[in-house]
């Protein structure tokens, strides 16, 4: 007898450390909200107390990018886990277009974070459009590229020896 798939909404009830390796203060996003084949909204806490935060207790917002990094790679990770896979280790790339629409993210901010796939070749490259909110307010945009290695193991050490 085969288990069968998760659905959508097992897969966003998990905790979010059971969608994206990040642990411990590397962690930013708090939960998926949402997410279908090419979109997925999550939320992320802007902790006074983390190791990111400025005398305010803000966020500032060149962390923003990691934050829309790690909704990308929880968008991988569950499109892989509804398919009866795992996620396999990624990479950000970058973006020429990270535009943060203020300094920094409020101290006690739920943000919601949004991604939408433009793009996924099958070599493993990526690329998403992504916002950041904060209530009704815009705060950053970017276009981010991803990279998704077939073994990512020997990417790293090809990456490191060169």
């Amino acid at each position: 007898m085969t288990t069968p798939l998760p659905t959508v909404e097992q897969l966003v009830q998990q905790p979010i450390e059971a969608i994206i390796p990040h642990r411990g203060s590397m962690l930013l996003l708090d939960a998926v909200d949402t997410f279908d084949d090419t979109t997925l909204s999550a939320f992320a806490n802007v902790d006074p107390h983390a190791w990111y935060a400025d005398t305010a207790g803000a966020m500032p917002a060149w962390v923003g990018i990691e934050v829309m990094a790690q909704a990308i790679a929880a968008h991988i990770s569950l499109l892989a886990m509804r398919g009866g896979g795992e996620a396999h280790p990624g990479v950000l790339l970058g973006s020429r277009s990270y535009q943060a629409l203020q300094p920094a993210f409020r101290s006690g901010a739920r943000l919601r974070v949004h991604v939408s796939e433009l793009l996924r070749s099958d070599a493993g490259h990526g690329a998403y459009e992504c916002t950041i909110d904060d209530g009704d307010a815009r705060c950053a945009e970017a276009v981010v590229k991803v990279y998704q290695p077939p073994d990512f193991q020997s990417f790293i050490e090809g990456s490191i020896s060169t």
